[in-house]
């Protein structure tokens, strides 16, 4: 099994270390005019590709800031896997990866009139896991950990991090760890993501859903708390994706800043809503600051 890594320079003592575990998918997007229905063949106008998916659009966002980034991923031994390795080599920050045989994941994101996304998968996200010979102590060094992964083994390992934090969209994995999380953050209107603070066995500190254009709400033993959502820029020219998995970042940037949950998703949402004036959201993230 190749390894691939690319260290970055020293970062500057005093500055927080946040890591990235999981996917990182090779992207294509473009326009349609409607998505097709059954029977259908939609051309998919002014294509463009770059490294996203949960884990790579989540380090992309979190490199736009003074930390240092670490990403744990996996990559497949093809053409796309070598062009996604040279592109998030290229964004900094300090890079983990194994190699597996056969093709890296690629996806097809549709982009419709409204600016909503549809995106076809092809092939099983290629993920990074508990036996691979990745630096996996460094987790326990790390302010923070954004975990979009599957392998319940890896998000046990990233417990030791100060603060742990994961896609709702992962729930199972979550659930088979049987760890305390500070915070799941998720979409109340995606049916992957949408749960309650009782579907998790062990329940994670703050529950977040969001609710586009109405903001959202956090969920904890507390009670349930709510957060306004920024004014959304004009999708004309953009979409939606890549705005959760840029707020889901940036959450977890300002929870290792020391900032309290609400105070963390109000200052996460407009790195969310700047993802909708753009098709790749690399393109339109917002640098994160220490509050």
């Amino acid at each position: 099994m190749a390894r691939f890594r690319r260290m970055a320079a020293g970062t500057p003592a005093g500055h927080l270390r946040i890591a990235v575990v999981g996917h990182v998918e090779h992207i294509t997007i473009g326009r349609v005019p409607a998505v097709p229905r059954a029977g259908e063949i939609v051309h998919v106008g002014a294509p463009r590709w770059f490294p996203g998916g949960g884990g790579g659009v989540a380090f992309h966002q979190l490199v736009r800031s003074d930390a240092e980034v670490h990403l744990f991923t996996a990559l497949g031994e093809d053409e796309a896997g070598d062009d996604t390795a040279a592109a998030i080599a290229r964004a900094g920050g300090r890079i983990h990866a194994v190699r597996r045989a056969g093709p890296h994941t690629r996806c097809v994101a549709m982009i419709d009139p409204a600016g909503e996304r549809t995106i076809l998968v092809l092939g099983d996200p290629v993920q990074p896991r508990a036996e691979d010979p990745l630096p996996w102590d460094l987790l326990a060094r790390c302010d923070a950990v954004y975990f979009t992964a599957d392998d319940p083994a890896v998000l046990r390992m990233a417990r030791m991090a100060r603060v742990l934090v994961a896609t709702a969209r992962r729930r199972p994995s979550i659930v088979a760890a049987g760890v305390r999380l500070d915070a799941v953050i998720g979409s109340a209107v995606d049916a992957r993501e949408a749960s309650t603070l009782a579907d998790y066995p062990v329940a994670p500190d703050a529950l977040v859903l969001t609710e586009g254009a109405r903001g959202g709400r956090i969920e904890a033993a507390s009670g349930t708390t709510r957060f306004a959502a920024p004014p959304s820029p004009p999708r004309i020219a953009g979409g939606a994706y890549g705005a959760g998995d840029s707020f889901a970042a940036a959450v977890t940037y300002f929870l290792a800043a020391g900032l309290d949950v609400l105070s963390a998703c109000e200052r996460a949402a407009p790195h969310g809503a700047a993802v909708l004036s753009g098709l790749d959201p690399r393109e339109t993230q917002l640098p994160l600051a220490r509050p």
